[in-house]
């Protein structure tokens, strides 16, 4: 996938404000600061890559402080583009915000690990004929290729999205198909890195706990979205599509609650990150998502060896 490429299949709406923000100046502090609001610190960044699921939604409807935060960066002259890893192309990932009744004045662009793998499926680099494994709803993923899926036995690679039925199957589930798979030889793209995600309050596995499974039993595995590399530069390049001219990465928030998606992923790139600690993991740092344990918290970025440069229970 090129960054070029991503950027110019990518939405994005006109901003008026988008060249008023200062240069950042870097911050050389690796300890976390906790912050109250984005609005503390946005003002050295010119953009921010904002994740979707556990920072703007819940997966039902967008946290309403989440919507005023960002709307707030955007009026002051910041640049918004909503990064997820919804393995769905950007199209897809626009209908569903719009399902849920998210604001489109919330930002100025997205970038989806969806659009990614697509990008990579139109390559060729990685098959021809793909077995979709997933559920129906995001199996528009092949068709915004021009691909069509093909029957496991004429396949040359998988194409995985998530399970089937992620509100009654488990990963152990997909024991016997991980065998045949691993068998046959088949390269997995895996279009969505992230292991857990929480819908409400109802967790659900992803399709990079089938993809985690996969490569233990000795499958290849191709993942596209965060923490990896490609779809980080596909959404800087929209930066600086919007912007109307170059972003350097270090100007740059990255806002996530995933340790080994969002932070780990700033982390390579070389950007801040602010991390949203009432999502996925809160319950491994204290009892209460809202007032987590700054010590418990502390002790455990240690332990990932992530550090984020700043912390907030949820984006406000």
């Amino acid at each position: 996938m090129t960054p070029t490429a991503a950027a110019a299949s990518a939405q994005w709406i006109s901003h008026p404000h988008r060249a008023i923000r200062p240069p950042r100046q870097w911050r050389e502090s690796a300890v976390s600061e906790r912050i109250g609001s984005l609005g503390e610190i946005g003002g050295p960044y010119r953009a921010v890559l904002c994740d979707l699921w556990g920072c703007y939604h819940d997966g039902i409807a967008p946290f309403a402080e989440a919507i005023t935060a960002l709307r707030r960066y955007r009026a002051e002259g910041g640049i918004v583009v909503l990064l997820t890893n919804a393995p769905r192309p950007v199209e897809g990932v626009v209908r569903f915000l719009g399902r849920i009744g998210a604001p489109s004045d919330s930002h100025d662009g997205i970038m989806s690990s969806g659009e990614a793998c697509v990008e990579a499926v139109r390559s060729g680099r990685h098959g021809r004929a793909f077995h979709y494994v997933g559920p129906e709803r995001d199996a528009d993923i092949l068709a915004a290729t021009g691909c069509a899926p093909v029957p496991l036995g004429e396949a040359d690679a998988l194409l995985c999205t998530g399970l089937r039925d992620d509100r009654r199957e488990r990963p152990e589930h997909y024991r016997g198909e991980i065998a045949e798979w691993a068998a046959r030889g088949l390269p997995m793209l895996c279009a969505n890195p992230d292991i857990v995600v929480d819908r409400g309050t109802e967790r659900l596995w992803c399709a990079g706990a089938l993809a985690r499974d996969y490569a233990a039993a000795g499958g290849e595995v191709s993942y596209f979205g965060k923490p990896y590399r490609p779809v980080y530069e596909a959404a800087l390049a929209l930066v600086s599509q919007i912007a109307g001219e170059r972003v350097a990465r270090e100007d740059v928030l990255a806002i996530g609650d995933g340790p080994e998606t969002d932070l780990r992923g700033a982390a390579t790139m070389g950007m801040d990150a602010l991390f949203v600690t009432a999502g996925i993991v809160w319950a491994d740092y204290g009892s209460d998502p809202e007032n987590p344990d700054a010590a418990r918290l502390s002790d455990y970025l240690a332990r990932t060896g992530l550090a984020p440069a700043y912390w907030m229970p949820r984006l406000a």
